[in-house]
């Protein structure tokens, strides 16, 4: 499997258990959904289970002052969807790893988180 490029991102705040601001650039982390916070769930959607303060915390020690992103695409908010790792860890296989999100395959654009860490996005899977 081919990834895309690859580019270095620094000073990155976490915005919640999926989502990042870089700068002016807000980053949806490829194929999974984390818990929202009180308020935050449309009516109508089903969202994910959890603690989105746990959730946050979880992707907040993850990363790192100097990352690597690879952009995929962008959501209809446009924010970017990309997979970002910090130290090696992709940080939406960790988020999955570390029970603080669920995974979307119908999100995963070219099945990259999938081949990533298959073995987690499975168990945590929207449609187990």
């Amino acid at each position: 499997m081919q990834l895309p490029p690859s580019e270095s991102v620094s000073n990155c705040t976490v915005t919640d258990g999926d989502t990042l601001r870089c700068g002016e650039e807000r980053i949806r982390l490829l194929a999974i959904d984390a818990p929202e916070k009180p308020g935050q769930c449309r009516a109508g959607r089903t969202c994910a289970p959890g603690d989105p303060f746990a959730s946050e915390r979880s992707l907040r020690v993850a990363t790192k002052p100097t990352m690597t992103i690879r952009r995929v695409d962008a959501d209809r908010f446009g924010r970017t969807l990309a997979l970002m790792e910090a130290e090696g860890k992709d940080l939406s296989c960790h988020q999955l790893e570390n029970a603080a999100a669920i995974y979307n395959p119908n999100w995963d654009t070219g099945g990259y988180v999938f081949a990533l860490c298959g073995e987690a996005a499975a168990r945590r899977s929207l449609t187990r």
